[in-house]
This record gives structure tokens, sequence and C-alpha cells, in this order.
């Protein structure tokens, strides 16, 4: 699962960047049209809402499941979700912790 779970992170990495940078080369580089084009529509606004809620919620899933699972630094995915987004950090932290659960060996 380690590999399928690297390879989900980096996809998750590359995939709404090529879309990020689509719309700054079209909109210009900035807070506030990113922010306004989030809402555009029902649509945009609906899955911008389900994608803050679904960060909130793995927000706390990793504060909570970092410590259980002997995962260093849970603030990093924080930091990747905010930067890249969650379909990056959720498959890095979960690679993350599959690799320190090889690590330590069978239960």
């Amino acid at each position: 699962m380690a590999a399928l779970y690297l390879v989900l992170a980096i996809a998750g990495a590359i995939a709404p960047y090529i879309f990020f940078l689509d719309f700054m080369a079209q909109s210009g580089v900035g807070l506030g049209p990113f922010v306004g084009a989030l809402f555009v529509n029902g649509a945009a606004g609906g899955f911008a809402t389900d994608l803050v809620i679904s960060s909130t919620v793995f927000w706390v899933f990793l504060w909570n499941d970092a410590g259980r699972s002997n995962v260093a630094h849970p603030w990093i995915y924080v930091l990747v979700n905010l930067l890249i987004g969650l379909s990056c950090a959720l498959p890095l932290y979960l690679y993350m912790r599959e690799r320190r659960t090889l690590a330590s060996g069978p239960a």
C-alpha cells in the first residue's frame, strides 16, 4: 500500500497544479481572483465547500492519529494541504503512516 499512497500523493500534487497554473496564466496571480473563482457558481461553491469540510476532517483525524501512529511533525501535512491540496496531503500522510507501521514490524 505504501507505494500506491506515494504514487497517489505525487499525482495529487501534479494534477491540481496543472489547473492552478492554467488559471493563474489566464487570471493573474493573486488570492482574490482565486477565491472569487472558487464560488463563481453553485457547482464550484459546492466543490469548494466540500473540500474545506474534508480538509477540516483530515486535520482533526491527523492530529489525533499522528500521535498514535508515531508519525512526526503532523503540521507538515496541514501545510501541504494548504499549499498543494488534500489530494496530496492525505495520501502523503497515509504513505508516511504506512512506512512507520512497516518499520515498527508486526503488532
